[in-house]
């Protein structure tokens, strides 16, 4: 059994004393300071995420919107360059086997960023699904590190270290710019409910971008953040992950996501047929997020009971939320119990705990 690879920045992550866990074949930090802290970091000041086990491959070639039309749910033809769009890749029953993000680099060339788990799924259907047309794909993920700015001072602690203006740096845009004089696709989109940018970098140049985010960041209170706030920021932020609220078994439907599917795009995609009849017909259950007094949090696979005690649900993330102050919850559960406000149960190995329906997410930043 092979070794879990290391990102470009790992010895930085030991010295800072990062405790590290495998995910998706990668060795990550998992946490720093500690996870509370981390997280709290993040929505008062700002965290420094490496995410370079994500998967980027490229499609280019005067057909590349095209090909992307077909592989991808969304209208890639209508991105313009300089712009991203949140997007996922089905099979042909419509299940999902991804959710990505699409940059539009430049006319005839696209950057799909695809997660770590999911990588090699998404670089061989995206060569099996454009070989009909006049583009090319080439998998690039090693060509890539990826640095992760986010928080209510990313702004201050990136400004000094660009020329780029990043007042004009849309939402779900991105660029080629640089970045403490290297080359970087700088990036704002973010899965933390906070604003902040993405930071391409070649895997030579990771070290010294991330430690001159460190030092600028400095007198703003920037912290290294590990995967397990990542998770909880997405988590209250209402942000769905692949492998809990995301599977090949569900369509973008069932997580209350159909807004990514682009049925009036010309032409035919994968899982159109299907996509379209579930679009007609209400998924049988459906995305909701739960709330609850009790201190412990429900985990995912606990059950979500009615009233009764009847089994309607099942839930797909779960911690305690450190900036409500209580735990907080996503899960599948039957479409008649899904209001807000809808009173059940989550059954916490043996003890039905109540819970109540809330709308997602659970917190939005100020804009």
């Amino acid at each position: 059994m092979s070794s879990p690879r290391r990102t470009p920045l790992h010895h930085v992550h030991e010295a800072l004393g990062a405790t590290f866990t495998e995910f998706a074949g990668w060795q990550m930090p998992l946490r720093y300071r500690g996870d509370t802290a981390e997280h709290n970091a993040v929505r008062t000041a700002a965290g420094l995420f490496d995410l370079s086990h994500m998967g980027e491959i490229r499609i280019t070639g005067p057909q590349a919107a095209e090909a992307l039309d077909y592989a991808l749910v969304a209208h890639a033809s209508a991105i313009r360059p300089g712009r991203a769009r949140y997007t996922m890749i089905c099979n042909a029953e419509g299940g999902v086997l991804d959710d990505l993000i699409v940059y539009r680099l430049e006319e005839q060339e696209f950057l799909v960023v695809a997660n770590a788990a999911n990588a090699a799924v998404v670089s061989a259907q995206l060569a099996e699904r454009v070989a009909g047309f006049d583009a090319q794909h080439q998998d690039v993920s090693d060509s890539y590190a990826l640095i992760a700015v986010q928080g209510p001072h990313a702004v201050a602690i990136l400004a000094p270290l660009t020329s780029t203006n990043l007042d004009e740096v849309r939402y779900y845009a991105g660029y080629r710019s640089q970045v403490a004089g290297r080359d970087v696709l700088l990036a704002r989109t973010g899965y933390t409910g906070e604003d902040g940018f993405e930071l391409f970098t070649a895997p030579g140049d990771a070290e010294a971008v991330w430690q001159a985010l460190t030092e600028s960041g400095a007198a703003h209170d920037l912290q290294p953040a590990g995967l397990s706030c990542r998770d909880t920021l997405r988590l209250e932020a209402g942000m769905p992950l692949y492998g809990n609220e995301l599977s090949a078994d569900l369509t973008p439907y069932h997580a209350n996501l159909g807004r990514v599917v682009k049925l009036d795009k010309p032409g035919d995609f994968v899982g159109r047929a299907a996509l379209a009849a579930a679009a007609e017909k209400p998924t049988d259950r459906t995305l909701v997020g739960l709330t609850t007094d009790q201190r412990r949090a429900p985990r995912h696979g606990y059950r979500v009971l009615d009233a009764d005690g009847a089994e309607i649900g099942v839930v797909t993330s779960g911690a305690p939320s450190p900036t409500l102050g209580h735990p907080i919850a996503m899960a599948y559960v039957d479409r008649d119990h899904a209001e807000p406000g809808s009173q059940l149960q989550v059954d916490l190995r043996g003890k039905p705990v109540a819970v109540r329906v809330v709308e997602l997410p659970f917190y939005r930043r100020n804009a």
